[in-house]
């Protein structure tokens, strides 16, 4: 990372939605992108493409201050649990993208490291 680096990094994951959500109807993909902290793992900001903004707070409530560093089970057991709505399975799917894209960058980041 550069020298000026926050340590703060922005990943994305995208999964298609259910039909007949509202949500499906306005983007037929859900988005969940999570600002990570990624040393620790910690989700440090969070936001995802559903319909209504009560929803959109409650899941980015939910995985706020929870680390991706050990896994995506912790987040996608809280989901699992927590968000009873018709875009829970599309949620966890964009969320263990976006732990492969989190656990990809941690290999790429630490092979540079030793490269060094």
């Amino acid at each position: 990372m550069a020298a000026n680096d926050d340590g703060l990094v922005l990943f994305s994951g995208y999964a298609k939605l259910p039909v007949g959500i509202t949500a499906s109807e306005m983007y037929k993909v859900i988005g969940v992108i999570l600002v990570v902290r990624v040393d620790t793992g910690e989700i440090v900001e969070a936001d995802c493409t559903l319909a209504t903004s009560v929803a959109r707070k409650y899941v980015s409530n939910t995985l706020l201050g929870h680390s991706l560093k050990n896994g995506p089970e912790t987040v996608l057991r809280i989901i699992d649990k927590q968000y009873q709505g018709s875009a829970k399975k599309a949620i966890m799917t964009s969320l263990r993208i976006i732990y492969d894209k989190y656990r990809s960058f941690m290999e790429e980041q630490n092979a540079s490291e030793t490269d060094l």
